[in-house]
C-alpha cells in the first residue's frame, strides 16, 4: 500500500494503481490543467511525480553510527530521534552490559514507514570507545569498519552480474558525543574526530547539556568551533561542498549552532495539557523538542528533515568516490592486477579487535 507523503490519512491506494491506466493525464492536477488549457505545455514537470512514484516503492535506506564513551545518553538520543525503540540496548535484552575489553562494533537494522514511506534505517554502536585508561589508537577498529563498508560495496559495484540495486551498507553520518566537561576537547576527542572527518561525516553533539548552564553552555561550544579550526577538523556540513550560494547561507546557520547541544528522552510527560518528551526535575520539566531548552530539534532536522538526502549524497559522491579511487589506483598498480591484502588502515593497535554483529528488526 502506498500513500502520497501529504496525505495524512486520507485515501490510501495500492501502489498498482499508479501503473494502470489513469482515468485523467498525469501528472497531478496542476500538470493536467496546464495540458488542457496550454498549447505550450509539455509536461516535462512530470518527471517529479515519476521519480516519487519510484522512490516510494524502493523505499530509503540510511546508516547512522554513534561514537561516544558509556554514560552519555548515545541509546536514548537515537529512540528520541526516530521515536522508536531503534537503539541497539533497546532490542538486544542484556541484565547488565560489561565494559568491553575491546572495541565491539555491532549493528542494529529497522524497517520503519512513516505516512507510507519506507525506509531501512541502521544504527551501528561502538561500545568500548574512550572507556579504557589507555585510549590510544581507539579509532582504528571504527575507521576499519567504514572502510570495509566502502569495500564491501566496491566489490559489488565492480561485479560483472552486479545487482539491479546495491545493499547500501556505507555509514552515511557519524554522531560524536562530547562529554558536557564545559572546558574543552580531549586529546581523544581531536585525533577522532581529526581521522574520520576524512572518511565519514560527522556531526559532533554535546551530551546531556541540561547538566550546563547557558552561559557554561555557549561557552563550551564556541571553544569547541575553535578547537575544530585550530585541527583543521571539517565536520558535516562541509563549506567546501556548498552547491551555491542558498546552500552556503543555510549551512553557515548550521555551522554557527556546532556542535549541538542536546538531551535526549524516551520518557513522555504532560505540560501545560500537552504530551512531550523530556526529563523531570525538582524544577521543572526539560523539554526535549524546546529549542528554548535544547538544541535537539535541530539536531533531528539537520539528520532527518533537511539534510537526509545531502548527507547521503556526500557519502556516495566524495568519501566513497576517494575511496574508490585509492582502491582502483592500488589495484593497477600490483604486477599481477590483484587487489592488495590492506583493505583498510594498515595499522592496528595489539589486543584491538572489530566485532560486527547484525541484528534485523521490523517496527
Amino acid at each position: 500500500m502506498n500513500r502520497k507523503p501529504g496525505d495524512c490519512g486520507s485515501e490510501v491506494k495500492p501502489s498498482h494503481s499508479n501503473m494502470s491506466t489513469p482515468p485523467h493525464p498525469q501528472p497531478p492536477a496542476k500538470g493536467a490543467s496546464h495540458g488542457a488549457g496550454d498549447f505550450s505545455y509539455v509536461g516535462i514537470d512530470a518527471i517529479l511525480e515519476q521519480m516519487r512514484r519510484k522512490a516510494m516503492k524502493q523505499g530509503f535506506e540510511l546508516n547512522i553510527m554513534i561514537v561516544g564513551q558509556s554514560g552519555l545518553g548515545k541509546s536514548t538520543l537515537m529512540n528520541t530521534l526516530f521515536k522508536s525503540k531503534v537503539s541497539r540496548k533497546s532490542v538486544v535484552s542484556t541484565p547488565e552490559e560489561r565494559i568491553p575489553k575491546t572495541i565491539e562494533i555491532k549493528s542494529i537494522s529497522h524497517d520503519i514507514e512513516e505516512k507510507g514511506v519506507r525506509m531501512k534505517l541502521t544504527v551501528i554502536d561502538t561500545p568500548g570507545f574512550g572507556d579504557h585508561i589507555n585510549n590510544e589508537n581507539c579509532w582504528q577498529p571504527i575507521m576499519k569498519f567504514i572502510n570495509d563498508q566502502y569495500e564491501q560495496y566496491l566489490q559489488e559495484e565492480i561485479n560483472i552480474n552486479r545487482k539491479k540495486r546495491i545493499p547500501d551498507s556505507r555509514v552515511h553520518c557519524c554522531m560524536y558525543f562530547i562529554p558536557p566537561t564545559g572546558h574543552c576537547l580531549r586529546p581523544l576527542d581531536v585525533e577522532f574526530m581529526s581521522r574520520l572527518s576524512k572518511v565519514v561525516n560527522i556531526v559532533p553533539v554535546i551530551a546531556k547539556a541540561d547538566t550546563l548552564t547557558l552561559e557554561e553552555r555557549d561557552f563550551f561550544k564556541q571553544t569547541i568551533r575553535e578547537a575544530l579550526r585550530a585541527n583543521g577538523i571539517d565536520v558535516y556540513p562541509q563549506e567546501e561542498f556548498d552547491e551555491d550560494a542558498d546552500d552556503r547561507m543555510i549551512n553557515d546557520k548550521i555551522r554557527e549552532m556546532i556542535p549541538f547541544a542536546v538531551v535526549g528522552s524516551d520518557q513522555e510527560y504532560q505540560v501545560n495539557g500537552k504530551r512531550l518528551l523530556g526529563r523531570k526535575t525538582k524544577w521543572g520539566t526539560i523539554e526535549v523538542e524546546n529549542i528554548a531548552h535544547c538544541e535537539f530539534a535541530y539536531l533531528r532536522d539537520l539528520l532527518i528533515r533537511t539534510h537526509m538526502q545531502n548527507i547521503k549524497d556526500i557519502t556516495s559522491s566524495i568519501h566513497y568516490e576517494v575511496y574508490r579511487v585509492r582502491r582502483l589506483n592500488e589495484t593497477n598498480a600490483q604486477p599481477n592486477g590483484q587487489p592488495p591484502n590492506t583493505l583498510a588502515n594498515p595499522q592496528q593497535a595489539n589486543g584491538v579487535a572489530a566485532q560486527h554483529q547484525v541484528l534485523t528488526h521490523e517496527m
